[in-house]
């Protein structure tokens, strides 16, 4: 039988423990009351099949995509759009940053180029290709999530970005965060 102080030790213990695993988990999390970003397309409703132009079966344009609700604060946008049912890892589709904060959308058929005429910069997708690439799912129905986030400054990278290091510098300065999800299969 342990004693009361080590059973208060342990205890103690394992519920500090549970914090680094939430903490985490919500790394990408905004800040406590932050805003909610609203993320709609005239493409397809949050939750419904993406159509195929935007995928690998059609043309592999970029969907049109518009949000509301950013903080006065914001001073760019970012976006990230992925797969969570990729199977080994969550897939990444578009790495975009540094949308000006008068912007309030992005249009149909973005260009794959690193720099798009307003400023706007774009990383590396898990295809290795810089820009946006369309749901391709090898096997069953897939979810794809376009996820904008407001940001409290302008980001200041160099070199090849890829979603982990965009993420890595939206870090504390994610003002308000939304989400649009559609769904594909072949």
């Amino acid at each position: 039988m342990l004693p009361k102080t080590w059973f208060a030790v342990i205890v103690s213990a394992l519920v500090a423990g549970s914090a680094p695993v939430q903490a985490q988990t919500n790394s990408m999390a905004a800040a406590p009351q932050a805003a909610a970003l609203k993320v709609t397309s005239t493409a397809f409703q949050d939750g419904g099949r993406i159509p195929i132009p935007y995928t690998c079966s059609g043309l592999n344009l970029s969907p049109p995509l518009a949000w509301t609700g950013a903080p006065a604060r914001t001073e760019t946008f970012a976006l990230i759009c992925d797969d969570p049912d990729a199977g080994y890892k969550t897939f990444t589709h578009w790495v975009v940053y540094n949308i000006p904060k008068t912007a309030a959308s992005l249009p149909e058929k973005v260009p794959t180029n690193l720099q798009l005429q307003n400023g706007t910069l774009q990383g590396y997708n898990d295809f290795k290709k810089i820009g946006y690439r369309g749901p391709c799912p090898p096997t069953g129905t897939h979810r794809y999530y376009f996820k904008v986030y407001a940001l409290d400054n302008t980001l200041l990278l160099l070199g090849d970005i890829d979603r982990a290091k965009l993420e890595e510098a939206m870090k504390g300065h994610i003002l308000a965060q939304g989400q649009l999800m559609g769904t594909f299969k072949r």
